[in-house]
Protein backbone atom coordinates (compact mmCIF):
# COMPACT_ATOMS: atom_id res chain seq x y z
CA UNK A 1 0.00 0.00 0.00
CA UNK A 2 2.76 2.29 1.02
CA UNK A 3 5.18 1.54 -1.97
CA UNK A 4 2.67 1.91 -4.58
CA UNK A 5 0.91 5.31 -2.87
CA UNK A 6 2.76 7.44 -5.21
CA UNK A 7 1.16 5.91 -8.34
CA UNK A 8 -1.94 4.44 -7.64
CA UNK A 9 -4.78 5.96 -5.11
CA UNK A 10 -6.15 4.47 -2.22
CA UNK A 11 -9.59 3.99 -4.29
CA UNK A 12 -7.48 2.54 -6.94
CA UNK A 13 -5.79 0.00 -4.67
CA UNK A 14 -9.08 -1.05 -3.31
CA UNK A 15 -10.18 -1.88 -6.72
CA UNK A 16 -7.13 -3.86 -7.65
CA UNK A 17 -7.41 -5.91 -3.86
CA UNK A 18 -10.70 -6.53 -4.24
CA UNK A 19 -10.79 -7.69 -8.04
CA UNK A 20 -7.77 -10.01 -7.12
CA UNK A 21 -9.68 -11.42 -4.01
CA UNK A 22 -12.98 -12.17 -6.37
CA UNK A 23 -10.85 -13.82 -9.12
CA UNK A 24 -9.28 -16.19 -5.81
CA UNK A 25 -13.40 -16.86 -4.63
CA UNK A 26 -14.84 -17.29 -8.25
CA UNK A 27 -14.25 -21.17 -8.03
CA UNK A 28 -15.93 -21.76 -4.76
CA UNK A 29 -18.59 -19.66 -6.39
CA UNK A 30 -18.74 -21.36 -9.40
CA UNK A 31 -19.14 -24.86 -7.50
CA UNK A 32 -22.21 -23.56 -5.71
CA UNK A 33 -23.33 -20.69 -6.57
CA UNK A 34 -26.87 -20.35 -4.54
CA UNK A 35 -24.77 -21.62 -1.76
CA UNK A 36 -22.45 -18.54 -1.97
CA UNK A 37 -24.82 -16.32 -1.89
CA UNK A 38 -27.63 -17.87 0.93
CA UNK A 39 -28.60 -15.69 2.75
CA UNK A 40 -31.92 -13.98 4.90
CA UNK A 41 -30.22 -10.66 6.21
CA UNK A 42 -28.64 -8.52 2.89
CA UNK A 43 -29.32 -5.79 4.69
CA UNK A 44 -26.61 -6.36 7.04
CA UNK A 45 -24.03 -7.85 4.28
CA UNK A 46 -24.42 -4.55 2.71
CA UNK A 47 -23.78 -2.17 5.16
CA UNK A 48 -20.45 -4.52 6.28
CA UNK A 49 -19.47 -3.94 2.65
CA UNK A 50 -20.23 -0.64 2.59
CA UNK A 51 -18.47 0.31 5.62
CA UNK A 52 -15.71 -2.04 4.51
CA UNK A 53 -14.93 -0.72 1.40
CA UNK A 54 -14.76 3.02 3.06
CA UNK A 55 -13.16 2.05 5.93
CA UNK A 56 -10.44 0.53 3.84
CA UNK A 57 -9.87 3.11 1.49
CA UNK A 58 -9.92 5.49 4.57
CA UNK A 59 -6.79 3.08 5.91
CA UNK A 60 -5.14 3.21 2.84
CA UNK A 61 -4.96 6.50 2.59
CA UNK A 62 -3.44 6.71 6.30
CA UNK A 63 -0.82 4.34 5.20
CA UNK A 64 0.57 6.24 2.83
CA UNK A 65 0.46 9.51 4.09
CA UNK A 66 1.78 8.58 7.67
CA UNK A 67 4.37 6.33 9.29
CA UNK A 68 3.32 2.63 9.15
CA UNK A 69 3.61 2.53 13.03
CA UNK A 70 1.41 5.93 13.45
CA UNK A 71 -1.32 4.88 11.24
CA UNK A 72 -1.30 1.12 12.73
CA UNK A 73 -1.09 2.38 16.64
CA UNK A 74 -4.51 4.58 16.07
CA UNK A 75 -5.72 0.98 13.82
CA UNK A 76 -5.75 0.11 17.76
CA UNK A 77 -8.94 2.18 18.37
CA UNK A 78 -11.20 0.16 16.72
CA UNK A 79 -11.83 -2.08 19.99
CA UNK A 80 -12.80 1.12 21.39
CA UNK A 81 -15.04 2.27 19.17
CA UNK A 82 -17.20 -0.89 19.59
CA UNK A 83 -18.21 0.00 23.52
CA UNK A 84 -20.21 3.04 22.24
CA UNK A 85 -21.70 1.09 19.56
CA UNK A 86 -22.48 -1.43 22.45
CA UNK A 87 -23.87 1.34 24.01
CA UNK A 88 -26.03 2.93 21.24
CA UNK A 89 -26.36 0.09 18.61
CA UNK A 90 -27.25 -2.85 20.40
CA UNK A 91 -28.37 -1.69 23.97
CA UNK A 92 -25.71 -3.04 26.44
CA UNK A 93 -24.98 -1.75 29.71
CA UNK A 94 -22.06 -0.75 29.84
CA UNK A 95 -20.22 -1.23 33.54
CA UNK A 96 -17.57 1.78 35.20
CA UNK A 97 -14.94 -0.41 34.51
CA UNK A 98 -15.68 -0.67 30.72
CA UNK A 99 -16.39 2.95 30.53
CA UNK A 100 -13.21 4.08 31.98
CA UNK A 101 -11.09 2.37 30.04
CA UNK A 102 -12.54 3.45 27.26
CA UNK A 103 -11.88 7.06 27.97
CA UNK A 104 -8.18 5.92 29.30
CA UNK A 105 -7.68 4.80 25.44
CA UNK A 106 -9.40 8.00 23.78
CA UNK A 107 -6.65 9.85 26.18
CA UNK A 108 -3.89 7.78 23.94
CA UNK A 109 -5.84 8.30 21.03
CA UNK A 110 -5.41 12.39 21.79
CA UNK A 111 -1.37 11.77 22.82
CA UNK A 112 -1.10 9.77 19.98
CA UNK A 113 -2.53 12.70 17.69
CA UNK A 114 -0.26 15.21 18.89
CA UNK A 115 2.48 14.76 16.55
CA UNK A 116 0.24 13.89 13.75
CA UNK A 117 -0.79 17.55 14.44
CA UNK A 118 2.67 19.29 14.64
CA UNK A 119 3.92 17.49 11.48
CA UNK A 120 0.63 18.63 9.18
CA UNK A 121 -1.01 15.26 9.03
CA UNK A 122 -3.71 15.73 10.94
CA UNK A 123 -6.40 14.58 8.40
CA UNK A 124 -4.57 11.20 7.41
CA UNK A 125 -4.77 10.26 11.18
CA UNK A 126 -8.48 11.45 11.56
CA UNK A 127 -8.93 9.17 8.41
CA UNK A 128 -7.25 6.35 10.03
CA UNK A 129 -9.57 6.57 13.31
CA UNK A 130 -12.21 6.85 10.72
CA UNK A 131 -11.05 4.07 8.94
CA UNK A 132 -10.86 2.65 12.88
CA UNK A 133 -15.36 3.13 13.61
CA UNK A 134 -16.01 1.31 10.09
CA UNK A 135 -14.21 -1.45 10.75
CA UNK A 136 -15.96 -1.72 14.06
CA UNK A 137 -19.27 -1.70 12.79
CA UNK A 138 -17.90 -4.28 10.23
CA UNK A 139 -16.45 -6.37 13.28
CA UNK A 140 -19.62 -6.06 15.22
CA UNK A 141 -21.78 -7.24 11.54
CA UNK A 142 -19.32 -10.36 10.81
CA UNK A 143 -20.01 -11.73 14.44
CA UNK A 144 -23.48 -11.53 14.28
CA UNK A 145 -23.51 -13.18 11.07
CA UNK A 146 -21.26 -15.82 11.95
CA UNK A 147 -23.99 -16.93 13.94
CA UNK A 148 -26.07 -18.47 10.88
CA UNK A 149 -23.71 -18.01 7.98
CA UNK A 150 -20.37 -19.84 6.98
CA UNK A 151 -17.43 -18.19 6.41
CA UNK A 152 -17.89 -18.63 2.55
CA UNK A 153 -20.87 -17.01 2.35
CA UNK A 154 -19.21 -14.01 4.37
CA UNK A 155 -16.31 -13.37 2.54
CA UNK A 156 -18.34 -13.73 -1.37
CA UNK A 157 -20.58 -11.33 -0.12
CA UNK A 158 -18.03 -8.98 1.19
CA UNK A 159 -15.92 -9.61 -2.53
CA UNK A 160 -18.45 -9.36 -4.64
CA UNK A 161 -20.16 -5.86 -3.19
CA UNK A 162 -16.89 -4.93 -2.02
CA UNK A 163 -15.52 -4.85 -5.64
CA UNK A 164 -18.51 -3.23 -6.79
CA UNK A 165 -18.71 -0.46 -4.34
CA UNK A 166 -15.03 -0.24 -5.46
CA UNK A 167 -15.48 0.80 -9.01
CA UNK A 168 -17.16 4.13 -9.10
CA UNK A 169 -14.11 6.23 -7.36
CA UNK A 170 -11.64 4.11 -9.11
CA UNK A 171 -12.78 5.05 -12.52
CA UNK A 172 -12.11 8.67 -11.80
CA UNK A 173 -8.52 7.91 -11.45
CA UNK A 174 -7.90 5.16 -13.50
CA UNK A 175 -4.68 3.42 -14.68
CA UNK A 176 -3.42 -0.03 -16.16
CA UNK A 177 -0.73 -0.97 -13.45
CA UNK A 178 3.15 -1.91 -15.08
CA UNK A 179 3.13 -5.72 -14.08
CA UNK A 180 5.51 -5.49 -11.41
CA UNK A 181 2.66 -2.93 -9.97
CA UNK A 182 -0.42 -5.54 -10.61
CA UNK A 183 1.93 -8.61 -8.96
CA UNK A 184 1.76 -6.38 -6.20
CA UNK A 185 -1.74 -5.38 -6.17
CA UNK A 186 -2.84 -9.28 -6.66
CA UNK A 187 -0.48 -9.98 -3.97
CA UNK A 188 -2.27 -7.41 -1.71
CA UNK A 189 -5.75 -9.20 -2.79
CA UNK A 190 -4.61 -12.80 -2.57
CA UNK A 191 -2.91 -11.67 0.93
CA UNK A 192 -6.38 -10.10 1.82
CA UNK A 193 -8.50 -12.78 1.52
CA UNK A 194 -6.20 -15.40 3.01
CA UNK A 195 -6.42 -12.81 6.38
CA UNK A 196 -10.10 -12.19 6.63
CA UNK A 197 -10.95 -15.84 6.06
CA UNK A 198 -8.69 -17.00 9.18
CA UNK A 199 -10.16 -13.59 11.06
CA UNK A 200 -13.71 -14.81 10.44
CA UNK A 201 -12.62 -18.07 11.13
CA UNK A 202 -11.30 -17.41 14.52
CA UNK A 203 -14.18 -15.14 15.32
CA UNK A 204 -16.44 -17.98 14.17
CA UNK A 205 -14.79 -20.92 16.77
CA UNK A 206 -13.45 -18.76 19.52
CA UNK A 207 -14.13 -15.72 21.70
CA UNK A 208 -13.66 -12.12 20.39
CA UNK A 209 -12.43 -10.91 23.78
CA UNK A 210 -9.57 -13.53 24.30
CA UNK A 211 -8.26 -13.07 20.41
CA UNK A 212 -8.45 -9.02 20.97
CA UNK A 213 -5.10 -8.89 22.15
CA UNK A 214 -3.42 -10.94 19.05
CA UNK A 215 -4.07 -8.09 17.02
CA UNK A 216 -1.47 -5.87 18.87
CA UNK A 217 1.60 -7.89 17.31
CA UNK A 218 0.85 -5.47 13.63
CA UNK A 219 2.37 -2.67 15.75
CA UNK A 220 5.89 -4.50 16.29
CA UNK A 221 5.74 -5.48 12.37
CA UNK A 222 4.54 -2.07 11.42
CA UNK A 223 7.77 -0.69 13.77
CA UNK A 224 10.57 -3.08 12.19
CA UNK A 225 8.69 -2.70 8.26
CA UNK A 226 8.29 0.83 8.30
CA UNK A 227 12.32 1.61 10.23
CA UNK A 228 13.71 -1.49 7.69
CA UNK A 229 11.83 -0.26 4.24
CA UNK A 230 10.86 3.38 4.73
CA UNK A 231 13.68 4.91 7.59
CA UNK A 232 10.55 5.61 9.44
CA UNK A 233 11.57 6.04 13.35
CA UNK A 234 8.57 6.07 15.48
CA UNK A 235 7.26 9.11 17.73
CA UNK A 236 7.90 8.15 21.55
CA UNK A 237 4.84 10.42 21.62
CA UNK A 238 2.89 7.98 19.13
CA UNK A 239 4.03 4.99 21.50
CA UNK A 240 3.01 6.39 24.19
CA UNK A 241 -0.34 7.07 23.19
CA UNK A 242 -0.39 3.62 21.57
CA UNK A 243 0.66 1.69 24.95
CA UNK A 244 -1.93 3.72 27.06
CA UNK A 245 -4.90 2.52 24.26
CA UNK A 246 -3.45 -1.12 24.24
CA UNK A 247 -3.42 -1.26 28.18
CA UNK A 248 -7.31 0.40 27.82
CA UNK A 249 -8.25 -2.14 25.54
CA UNK A 250 -6.87 -5.05 27.17
CA UNK A 251 -8.41 -3.97 30.60
CA UNK A 252 -11.47 -4.33 28.64
CA UNK A 253 -11.14 -7.44 26.62
CA UNK A 254 -9.43 -9.63 29.62
CA UNK A 255 -12.38 -8.15 32.09
CA UNK A 256 -14.90 -8.89 29.54
CA UNK A 257 -13.08 -12.71 29.62
CA UNK A 258 -13.30 -12.95 33.10
CA UNK A 259 -16.47 -12.55 33.47
CA UNK A 260 -17.70 -14.95 30.30
CA UNK A 261 -15.52 -17.28 32.27
CA UNK A 262 -16.99 -16.82 35.62
CA UNK A 263 -19.06 -19.80 36.43
CA UNK A 264 -22.51 -19.01 38.14
CA UNK A 265 -23.16 -18.98 41.68
CA UNK A 266 -23.87 -21.84 43.96
CA UNK A 267 -27.38 -21.75 45.25
CA UNK A 268 -26.97 -23.29 48.62
CA UNK A 269 -30.86 -22.80 49.71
Amino acid sequence: IKYLGDDYSPALQTFYRQAAGMVVLLPLILRDPAGSFRTTRPGILLFRSLAGTLGMILAFWAYQEMPLAEANALSFTRTLWIVPLAIFVLGEKIGPWRLGATIVGFIGVLIMLQPSIANAVGWPAAAALASAALFAMTVTGMKMMTRDHTVTVLMVWSAVLGLVLSIPLAVLEWRWPAPVDLALLAAMGVLGIATQACYIKGMALGDAAAMAPIDYTRLVFAILFGLVLFNEVPNWITMLGALIVIVSTLVITLRELHFKQKPPPVRTE
